[in-house]
């Protein structure tokens, strides 16, 4: 089966594993999950959207997944010690963790950081053109090149901010 998102990794992905089933019971997806800073200050940051894709996340949004969040954690303990938790929705220029992340925001510009080598290099920017099975087609408009990166082989990426980005949040896409 292809992977289709990369939302998590490491002991991160073990706290999605637990509240994925209560976000979607709420009508949220997760679009990332991730644990940060040391052991002293540790923040676990969930990044969430509304599932229809349609409703803009509110502070009350948030504050129901924390709520329901908390209680997962402190019933199931996945994380030594103590942790701040951050609920926020992805912004404007989000992270791009799923497979169809990439198809949605075809036509704008991204930021691509691959984990192995394309081409002599690892990292791209340009302009999405979509999916096409499990690579990203992306148009390196600088170069006056396209080239196809394997979703597989990313390690991150995500869209930038830029004028046409911002018209195209603000009129509802």
């Amino acid at each position: 089966m292809p992977l289709l998102a990369k939302t998590s990794e490491g002991k991160a992905a073990q706290v999605e594993q637990l509240i994925a089933p209560t976000l979607a019971s709420m009508g949220f997806d997760i679009v990332r999950v991730m644990i940060m800073g040391g052991e002293e200050q540790k923040t676990l940051q969930i990044m969430a959207e509304h599932s229809d894709l349609k409703q803009i996340m509110t502070v009350e949004n948030c504050s129901d997944i924390s709520r329901a969040v908390e209680a997962i954690l402190e019933v199931e303990d996945p994380i030594a010690g103590a942790f701040r938790l951050e609920i926020s929705s992805p912004g404007i220029d989000r992270p791009l963790t799923r497979l169809s992340d990439f198809e949605r925001f075809s036509g704008f510009h991204a930021k691509i950081e691959m984990a192995v080598t394309v081409d002599g290099r690892k990292r791209f920017t340009g302009r999405l053109l979509g999916v096409e099975e499990n690579a990203v087609h992306l148009d390196l408009e600088d170069e006056e090149a396209e080239v196809y990166l394997s979703f597989q082989d990313m390690s991150r990426a995500k869209l930038v901010l830029t004028d046409e980005l911002i018209a195209a949040a603000q009129a509802g896409s």
